[in-house]
């Protein structure tokens, strides 16, 4: 590698590296050629059209790129307060017009009125209630607003979940649910794709909820969430399958198979198809499935980890008899049937849809 005193010429004239001091433009006095200074040799001179320096290399720098020191809160530091943040939501939103940004912010103003913050109600707190509520009531009106244009404009979240609001009484007269309004909602946004906007549209249709009661058409559109993998839909064509119902035929190998997929697809809103499988495994279907409680206690484990009341209760129950090849184990019998006591007290309280209610009630008294 040659040294820093070496500068390489250009390609047309680049025959050998030229020491630096041999171009370098002398700055001592050059008194014109005279008996007294000799000519000077001839020196290789530097090319005309020189080639550009070599830019130099960025020095790193002497902290981290991503050093948030800047943002560690001071002593003045203080969170914004919860109208403040919702008035720079609001500016934003406005700001913009892309739909899912809108929608985002509707979302927001929702979720915000759910935990929106009333006085206790005192005879001396009255106007102070008032107020509150009358802001709360103020947010959902704007998202509902918000959401009513979106969905015009077809847009499939915004339809689906407008739908939701009324279905759970948000937005609607004296907080009741309005399921004349979210049905055609739920339509619509399944026309466009949205799978769980089929799968209540088809549990709409199979219980009368805002439409006729048909059960053609609720496997229609459960057909159309399960396409999309929608692990409700699958589950219920699993069961409809499995005993008959919907008008359709007892097919236990068919229903099956929908609760294979629906489990493979289990998540914490959908884990009924893992506790089916649970039971199914336990007592068996001839020529369909065979008997395995280990796979049994395996199912309920996992149904009872996303949340599913029922099976932590059957393997409270297992632990505490010694059924189904578990040991008796009184610890992790209580802790089962605690988790199952929390999981129900959580589910009754929540805002949970009427139906996955009622499903975790038939659950628990089938096992």
């Amino acid at each position: 590698m040659l040294s820093s005193d070496y500068l390489f010429l250009s390609p047309a004239t680049m025959e050998a590296p030229v020491p630096r001091q041999l171009w370098l433009p002398d700055t001592s006095p050059s008194p014109d050629h005279d008996d007294f200074f000799p000519a000077a040799p001839d020196i290789p001179q530097p090319p005309t059209s020189s080639p550009t320096p070599p830019i130099p290399a960025p020095s790193l720098p002497t902290a981290p790129i991503l050093d948030h020191s800047h943002l560690r809160p001071g002593k003045q530091a203080a969170l914004l307060s919860h109208e403040r943040t919702l008035e720079l939501y609001r500016a934003n939103a406005k700001k913009t017009q892309d739909p899912d940004l809108q929608f985002e912010f509707a979302v927001f103003m929702i979720d915000a009125s759910k935990s929106f913050p009333i006085p206790p109600n005192t005879p001396g707190n009255l106007l102070q209630v008032e107020k509150a509520l009358e802001k709360r009531d103020d947010l959902v009106r704007e998202a509902s607003s918000l959401l009513k244009r979106l969905a015009d404009r077809g847009h499939p979240a915004s339809q689906y979940f407008l739908a939701d609001c009324y279905a759970n009484g948000i937005g609607t007269v004296k907080g009741k649910q309005d399921f004349d309004r979210a049905y055609p909602l739920f339509v619509l946004a399944a026309k466009h794709g949205h799978p769980d906007a089929a799968y209540r549209a088809g549990t709409c249709c199979e219980n009368g909820w805002g439409c006729r009661r048909e059960s053609a058409k609720a496997i229609q559109f459960f057909r159309k969430a399960a396409a999309a993998l929608h692990p409700g839909a699958m589950y219920r064509l699993g069961i409809a399958e499995l005993n008959g119902e919907l008008g359709l035929s007892k097919s236990p190998k068919e229903g099956v198979k929908w609760l294979k997929r629906s489990a493979e697809h289990a998540t914490a809103e959908f884990p009924h198809a893992l506790h089916e499988l649970a039971l199914l495994h336990e007592r068996g279907i001839d020529n369909v499935v065979f008997v395995d409680y280990e796979y049994s206690t395996e199912l309920l484990a996992q149904a009872a980890e996303l949340g599913y009341a029922p099976s932590a209760y059957r393997l409270g129950e297992c632990y505490e008899y010694g059924k189904m090849g578990c040991p008796q184990d009184p610890a992790l019998s209580i802790h089962y049937y605690v988790c199952h006591l929390l999981l129900f007290t959580l589910l009754s309280l929540s805002h949970t849809h009427p139906l996955l209610l009622a499903e975790h009630c038939r659950a628990a008294e089938s096992s």
